[in-house]
């Protein structure tokens, strides 16, 4: 590998920090978690870097740390029940990103789904991960994965509606 393409931790953190935190906030839905899960994931990746072998390894990795890393706090309480919405559109404004109207009806269903759900469609609509590369980085078989954007896109439907 030249010079030019070394993959180095600093140079990871500016391509990849953003996709790190909006997957983040998606999963843990508050700032102040999101911030520990980004601090945890990227901590990891310097004792890691010398493995990866190239920019896609490098992403695809950071993905799989950060869908790991937030499964340990799943279960907590006050994960469950911080709104997360405005927190990751207030990202999304400051960084370009998605973001979602407040009257949109989406935007109150994605917040209902339960996280499995919710992290299917995070990385099949805003990270633009195929089922196939999602399948791989959750360790899940590719039909099991199509079945939960089946299922997730199903609640969404059920949800809006209920809203009119």
């Amino acid at each position: 590998m030249s010079k030019e393409e070394q993959i180095t931790a600093e140079k990871a953190i500016d391509r990849y920090a953003d996709m790190v935190y909006r997957l983040a906030l998606s999963q843990m839905k508050n700032t102040n978690d999101a911030d520990d899960l980004f601090q945890e994931v990227f901590v990891r990746l310097v004792s890691h870097i010398q493995d990866l072998e190239s920019w896609e390894h490098v992403k695809a990795w950071l993905i799989r740390v950060t869908i790991n890393c937030a499964k340990k706090h799943y279960g907590l309480y006050w994960n469950k029940n911080v709104d997360f919405i405005e927190e990751l559109e207030r990202v999304a404004d400051q960084s370009g990103g998605y973001e979602l109207p407040e009257e949109h009806p989406v935007r109150a269903a994605v917040q209902k789904l339960p996280p499995k759900y919710r992290l299917m469609i995070h990385l099949y609509y805003f990270e633009e991960r195929t089922a196939a590369e999602i399948a791989q980085l959750t360790d899940q078989k590719e039909s099991t994965v199509k079945s939960q954007l089946h299922r997730a896109r199903e609640m969404l439907k059920g949800l809006i509606k209920e809203q009119y």
